[in-house]
């Protein structure tokens, strides 16, 4: 059967199994978050420690993405993903165990961030890049966008599900609940049908091999105003959700309810953003789409930072959580569009730099700021200095769109 042109890329029967088991995995991985960031706030009250949690979590990206993208491009990828999401569903139990036990101390989580951040920066740029894989380049902007929907739609159904588990039942399930999910994805993963590409023999030393991507990212001035511009939003913008339960607690008065709520209604915009993008069958005008998003982002940041009502609160994060996927999403099509796939797991191991790797330290100036200042301004400061940054890059957009399109046809000329 013939699948709308939204939902094209779900005619390849390995996207349909990642896709469905991504979908489970990440509702779980979501509950997670939420129930982590609680438990968090639970044990310490402290706003400068949920940035350190965040940091924790995610500087290992920053650090290790490059030699995980150059792991991606040497390794078979499929296999790369089943080490990391087995990796990640053990340190799951662990967390679990411990919080069911009541043996859980905030150390731990430290631990347990640490390693999984780890995992993590070998598992982004290895799962990015094995999308091309699943479905070829001619729909490989749709898979992006339908990968960011169901991302998206977790973020919906986990935060919820874990605000109504945390109050009810506590932590630990939500924990338990993660780890079972990640059953899902690897089973999907091990029922592909991809013939393994022998990986060219790479002449030159490992750190030359590294080097490589960030060459291509530097010589490229459209790779890299996209990439300079996420790594912006992801310091100053994406880091507000360290501080939600703050704003749950303090400027809304609730609790762990409308912590899940709240982080639910990002999710919510969001998935609208995605299911925006995957409606699209061309890259022209996404750059424009790209810096909409980012202004708005922005905007709504500010607007977010001073709301004392919940219902404002709520549609403010829907119009957050929908700009910053449409900006994500459009970087990752647009450079992904533009990279070699000899070079795909490096470029996309600098993509998560700067999209996961700069959050960290958000994160920390983040807790550190709002400790001083507090939450509402932290985030109105990082919503405004966005914006900025946002109509910086409309100045660059007319010099770089040449380049962009130069990029885009010897990709396709190479795959034809």
């Amino acid at each position: 059967m013939k699948l709308p042109a939204t939902f094209r890329a779900l005619e390849y029967r390995n996207f349909q199994l990642f896709f469905a088991g991504q979908l489970i995995s990440l509702i779980g991985t979501w509950m997670q978050n939420v129930a982590q960031a609680w438990l968090v706030y639970r044990l310490t009250h402290s706003s400068v420690l949920l940035g350190a949690v965040g940091f924790s979590s995610q500087i290992p990206v920053f650090v290790f993405a490059v030699v995980g993208g150059m792991v991606a491009d040497r390794f078979d990828r499929r296999k790369v993903v089943i080490a990391t999401q087995t990796a990640s569903m053990l340190l799951a139990f662990v967390l679990a165990a411990l919080t069911l036990s009541g043996a859980v101390r905030i150390w731990h989580i430290f631990v347990l961030s640490t390693l999984l951040g780890v995992v993590n920066a070998f598992d982004i740029p290895a799962r990015q890049s094995f999308i091309v894989a699943m479905v070829g380049r001619a729909d490989l902007m749709n898979a992006i966008a339908l990968n960011s929907s169901m991302f998206n739609a977790s973020r919906v159904v986990g935060p919820a599900v874990a605000g109504i588990l945390v109050a009810t039942i506590g932590e630990g399930w939500c924990f338990f609940a993660n780890a079972v999910s990640y059953i899902a994805v690897i089973a999907g993963l091990l029922l592909m049908r991809i013939a393994e590409k022998r990986r060219p023999e790479s002449a030159g030393s490992a750190l030359a091999n590294v080097g490589e991507g960030f060459r291509f990212v530097i010589r490229n001035p459209p790779v890299h105003a996209l990439l300079i511009l996420l790594g912006i939003m992801s310091l100053l913008a994406m880091p507000f959700a360290v501080l939600m339960p703050i704003f749950a607690d303090r400027v809304l008065h609730g609790g762990a309810a409308t912590l899940g709520w709240l982080m639910g209604w990002t999710g919510v915009g969001a998935l609208g953003g995605a299911l925006l993008l995957a409606t699209r069958t061309e890259l022209k005008g996404l750059s424009t789409w790209l810096a909409a998003a980012a202004t708005g982002l922005g905007c709504f940041l500010v607007g977010f930072a001073f709301s004392t009502s919940l219902p404002l609160s709520s549609v403010l994060l829907v119009a957050i959580g929908f700009c910053m996927m449409v900006q994500m999403g459009a970087t990752n099509t647009l450079v992904q569009s533009m990279a070699p796939d000899a070079l795909r797991g490096r470029i996309m191991a600098v993509y998560s730099m700067m999209m996961m790797g700069m959050t960290p330290f958000g994160s920390l100036l983040a807790g550190a700021v709002a400790d001083r200042l507090g939450a509402a301004r932290t985030v109105g400061l990082g919503g405004a200095v966005c914006v900025l940054a946002a109509l910086a890059f409309w100045r660059v957009l007319p010099r770089i769109r040449p380049h962009t399109r130069r990029l885009i046809g010897a990709q396709r000329a190479a795959q034809a």
